[in-house]
């Protein structure tokens, strides 16, 4: 792996911005990580695919990360290539009741642009921090309504192959999930949308944020829900009723206002999480025989 032959020959690509250990606390809404090898920010569509090409050749692994608004990243950092995507990725046009983002185009601001446009459809998604690329891969969106009933098309970059696009009617939507392959670089996503009146989407919006206001830690550093709900059950139910809230590992604490949420009180180390989050794992399996399973996502540790 060489990662000062592939930062030397990125840093001349036109389209391409290149920092050589940046902390990953800035670039995740946890606040918590260590340096990544690399970060890579890709403006245009030829740069992404110079980038992946040299990482490829010079063995460098890399991983997208878009707001890192559901990612836990390591004490130890990366060892390796973010790559981010930047300004011909956010970007948004408007034809009728369609809406068409790039994938690095922050959830909100796509929101609050339907709004503007009096279009429904995107109301189950107020109040979601992160990037329109990773709502789509994770499907977004509230218990009930998830953003990949609105998707008309996707368009990914498969490396070594080219863009690809995926008709919404064609993917497989499912809680926290789509099946469009890990391997392909979300770059944009059209939404086909209902017209409506900036009143009514303003009110379903403003349902939503108060709901969101009301039992998530709204403004703490966090990465939002720690596990999927089991099947049917509410996970943070489960965790509630296991006495988890106000649980305290370093600077990691399990919020006082949603169970399932673990907040950055200052200091937190990635290692804190990972014991709380263990802890409160342990705390619903001992009680319940539930398996929890993880909705944040892990970067940079072993194993």
């Amino acid at each position: 792996m060489s990662v000062l032959n592939a930062a030397r020959t990125l840093a001349a690509t036109e389209g391409v911005e290149v920092a050589e250990d940046l902390m990953l606390a800035q670039c995740t809404t946890y606040r918590i990580g260590g340096p990544a090898d690399l970060v890579v920010t890709a403006d245009t569509y030829a740069g992404l695919v110079r980038t992946v090409r040299v990482l490829t050749e010079q063995g460098v692994p890399w991983v997208v990360l878009g707001r890192g608004s559901n990612v836990l990243a390591a004490d130890a950092g990366y060892r390796g290539c973010v790559i981010r995507l930047g300004r011909e990725f956010s970007r948004i046009s408007v034809d009728g009741c369609m809406l068409t983002s790039g994938a690095a185009v922050l959830l909100p601001k796509l929101v609050n642009e339907s709004l503007s446009r009096e279009l429904s459809g995107l109301e189950s998604c107020a109040g979601i921090p992160g990037t329109v690329g990773g709502a789509v891969s994770m499907d977004a969106g509230s218990r009930h309504q998830w953003i990949g009933r609105v998707v008309r098309d996707v368009v990914t970059f498969k490396p070594g192959v080219g863009m690809r696009r995926h008709l919404g009617s064609e993917v497989e939507w499912g809680y926290r999930w789509c099946s469009i392959p890990a391997d392909e670089i979300i770059l944009e996503a059209t939404f086909e949308l209902t017209p409506s009146t900036k009143q009514a989407v303003a009110a379903e919006m403003n349902r939503r944020m108060a709901r969101r206001r009301a039992t998530q830690p709204i403004g703490k550093p966090c990465c939002g829900s720690v596990f999927k709900n089991p099947g049917d059950r509410s996970v943070g139910a489960l965790l509630d009723s296991c006495g988890v809230k106000g649980m305290r590992v370093g600077g990691a604490c399990v919020s006082e206002r949603h169970a399932n949420f673990v907040v950055n009180e200052g200091g937190a180390t990635a290692s804190d999480v990972v014991g709380l989050i263990d802890a409160m794992h342990d705390a619903v399996k001992g009680r319940y025989g539930v398996d929890l399973t993880p909705e944040v996502k892990f970067l940079g540790f072993e194993g």
